[in-house]
């Protein structure tokens, strides 16, 4: 890390604080050229491959944006669209790669939606995954309803 004052070529950290939502670190830094102060924040950077071969940095928004159109007249809120573009970027992210595809992150965001909301999931899953036929509907729904079973299912027995 180069000293923003002198631009000597190192720097020793002398204090590291991970920011309130875990994504980054601050980092406090002493020039020992010139024994000046400055802070630096770093970030695991996380890119998409689209189906352009082109690569860009994973944003959260652009899966809140995704999302939003699926949940629209659901009662879902910017708040839960927030914490679920958050639990697939903490999914794609315990990974362990530096990059994605993007389909990869349609999958990732898949799971997280059906929890939250169902007609929202199937409406987001048949765009997708290109749904055409209503038996693509009705094996879907069917696969919701049997996980619906088992979670009742489990449910009665730890009660």
């Amino acid at each position: 890390m180069h000293c923003p004052f002198c631009r000597y070529p190192d720097s020793r950290v002398t204090d590291s604080r991970t920011s309130d939502d875990g994504s980054s670190i601050r980092r406090r830094r002493q020039c020992p050229e010139c024994n000046m102060r400055f802070s630096t924040t770093e970030t695991a950077s996380l890119l998409v491959v689209k189906r352009s071969g082109v690569t860009e940095p994973f944003r959260r928004d652009k899966i809140v944006n995704g999302v939003r159109k699926a949940c629209q007249g659901r009662p879902v809120s910017d708040a839960d669209l927030a914490l679920l573009a958050q639990e697939v970027e903490e999914s794609i992210r315990s990974s362990g790669v530096a990059q994605i595809d993007a389909f990869d992150v349609g999958l990732a965001t898949l799971e997280p939606l059906r929890k939250l909301d169902e007609v929202a999931f199937m409406r987001f899953a048949s765009v997708y995954q290109g749904w055409e036929t209503l038996e693509d509907f009705e094996a879907a729904i069917g696969v919701l309803k049997q996980n619906r079973g088992h979670q009742d299912d489990q449910e009665d027995q730890a009660s």
